[in-house]
Formats: C-alpha cells, sequence, structure tokens
C-alpha cells in the first residue's frame, strides 16, 4: 500500500511539474501594423512545426490602412517560432516565416513590402 501511495504521490508531482513548465511567461503579443493601402482581413499564426495555419485572428475584424492591432499568438504550449500570414482585401497573402514572436513586438505590412521589428 505504501508503495502505491508514493507512486501516486510522485506521479502527481510529476503532473504538477510539467504543467508549471508550460506556462513560462514569455511575452507573445506582437502589433500588426497595416501601412498598405488595402484592408487586412485575416491574420494567421502556426508553430513552424505546424502543417496548417490556425484559426484567422482577426476573427470578423479588418485592419484598415493606417490601423494596428495587438494580436495575442500565444498558443498555450512554450513555442516561440511561428510562421505569420496576413490576407489583403484583394486577396493577396504575405507571409512571414520562421519568426521569433518572443523576442519581437511588430509586424508592419505595407505596399513596398513588411518587416519585423
Amino acid at each position: 500500500m505504501r508503495n502505491r501511495t508514493a507512486l501516486a504521490a510522485l506521479a502527481m508531482a510529476f503532473i504538477s511539474t510539467s504543467a508549471a513548465a508550460a506556462a513560462d511567461d514569455k511575452n507573445r503579443k506582437i502589433t500588426l501594423e497595416n501601412v498598405s493601402s488595402e484592408t487586412i482581413r485575416e491574420l494567421y499564426a502556426a508553430p513552424v512545426t505546424a502543417k496548417t495555419w490556425e484559426e484567422d485572428l482577426l476573427g470578423q475584424k479588418t485592419l484598415v490602412p493606417g490601423q494596428s492591432i495587438s494580436a495575442n499568438i500565444d498558443n498555450g504550449t512554450t513555442e516561440c517560432h511561428y510562421d505569420l500570414k496576413v490576407v489583403l482585401g484583394d486577396g493577396k497573402s504575405i507571409e512571414q516565416r520562421n519568426i521569433n514572436v518572443c523576442a519581437i513586438t511588430k509586424w508592419v505590412v505595407g505596399d513596398s513590402g513588411n518587416s519585423i521589428q
């Protein structure tokens, strides 16, 4: 009986430690700034290890030229490297690959290109 109790206590300690390790308190929010002449209608982020894009982070919102928005890229894991994608009003998409969202603070999308800051 003691062995079962000790084993159960050890298992609970392991689960608690694992859950604490996943919450690393890193900032995964970026500011998306639209300096293009098109409306941004969709924003996607996916860990570089993912095979598909996750849900549209803008939802029903759009980002008209001159606007910016704070986007929370955190998907609940300890991932920092993400691929980012926006879809403009004209259907054109712009992607940035392997971006460390724990280190950058801003993604600026414009007509002549985009930049990570």
